[in-house]
């Protein structure tokens, strides 16, 4: 139904967006440094779990209206585009804000079970604006929409970044929790972080806006 080619090109796109550090990684790294590893693995669980939640609704809403609609099409993806670049310029403006304190302190809270973690990170991922604008915006791109069953596409296409999302925010969160005193003793160092993050999310709406429409 979905060529090879269509689905590794949506993977490296997704690759991309997924490790610009955005509310749903901060989370995972919150969680991590505030209470360890078990807790951050749990939230990446819950993460990416909300994430798919965002691509059944994408799915099911926009999936049937883009197949039959141009118009709906191109206005979902400049105004997907448009959002990308303005939470890049956001992004980049506030990377000096990123604090690995101030981040935990956020994410902290008391100890929960580990259901009530995976809840936690599923209500982060699916209200994740990063998510929101990314499947709504760029899942439709990748779908042959000649082929047909647009929605039953963007849900095996949707399987991708939740996949490459699962691997990722766990080595984030593996990482952080290994790795405590190293964030905390230089708060640059997810300055810098943030910068290239905001950059590249600029650089990722550009490129979604000058895209065509793939049929």
């Amino acid at each position: 139904m979905v060529s090879t080619d269509r689905v590794l090109a949506f993977a490296a796109m997704s690759l991309l967006v997924i490790v610009i550090p955005g509310p749903s990684v901060l989370f995972v790294i919150g969680r991590a440094l505030a209470h360890g590893r078990r807790t951050a693995v749990a939230t990446a669980i819950g993460n990416v779990f909300g994430s798919y939640l965002l691509v059944v609704a994408v799915a099911v809403g926009i999936g049937s209206l883009v197949e039959r609609s141009v118009a709906v099409y191109l206005a979902v993806k400049l105004a997907g585009a448009a959002y990308l670049v303005l939470l890049g310029v956001q992004a980049f403006r506030h990377r000096n804000e990123l604090k690995a304190s101030a981040i935990a302190s956020r994410s902290a809270g008391p100890a929960r079970g580990d259901l009530r973690t995976v809840l936690d990170g599923a209500l982060v991922g699916v209200t994740n604006p990063k998510g929101i604008v990314f499947f709504a915006a760029v899942l439709p791109q990748f779908v042959d929409h000649s082929a047909g069953h647009v929605p039953a596409q963007m849900l095996l296409l949707g399987l991708v970044p939740i996949t490459i999302g699962l691997v990722t925010d766990t080595l984030w969160g593996l990482t952080a929790s290994a790795a405590r005193t190293w964030f905390a003793r230089s708060d640059r160092r997810l300055s810098m972080i943030g910068g290239a993050g905001g950059f590249t999310m600029i650089g990722l709406g550009l490129t979604v806006a000058v895209t065509g429409r793939a049929d």
